[in-house]
């Protein structure tokens, strides 16, 4: 029986909807659901920043995020519910560009889930970031490689 009882994955430009990815992911098993946001911020690297953009080929990111729920099923005891979306596009200061949502029997099994999904994003999805200065300068951030990665990270 597959541990993830629940998996979705998404790469779009739409904006996140917090209520319906919980709802997508928690189920009455669940004691324990936690959310990560990431979300773009103001300042970075000495910079005030107005904007990010986000640039991805969708089904490529889409499928590494299946690479990494399969990875975490492998490591993880109890059924696990899981949610993550990343938005591509122009994002203002505040708005969401990731979210994650893991859902458990047991605390421990959700933060854990969630903080190996995040590091994993951020070290190897391939999408790209632009940010965008108030002083109206820009820069690419460094991103990931598209070569095979080095294996992955464990809980």
């Amino acid at each position: 029986m597959s541990k993830l009882i629940s998996t979705f994955v998404s790469v779009s430009a739409d904006p996140v909807d917090l209520g319906a990815l919980i709802a997508k992911t928690h189920q009455s098993k669940d004691g324990a659901v936690v959310l990560f946001i990431g979300a773009v911020r103001n300042r970075n690297d000495g910079h005030d920043v107005l904007a990010v953009s986000y640039d991805a080929f969708g089904p490529l990111a889409e499928r590494t995020l299946h690479e990494i729920a399969r990875e975490l099923e492998a490591q993880v005891k109890d059924p696990l519910g899981l949610s993550v979306v990343h938005r591509t596009g122009r994002l203002s200061v505040g708005e969401t560009s990731v979210a994650i949502v893991t859902a458990s029997p047991h605390r421990e099994d959700a933060f854990s889930a969630s903080r190996y999904v995040i590091e994993e994003i951020k070290r190897r999805l391939p999408v790209w970031k632009q940010e965008h200065y108030v002083d109206g300068d820009s820069a690419w951030l460094q991103g990931c490689c598209l070569r095979a990665h080095d294996g992955a990270h464990h809980l």
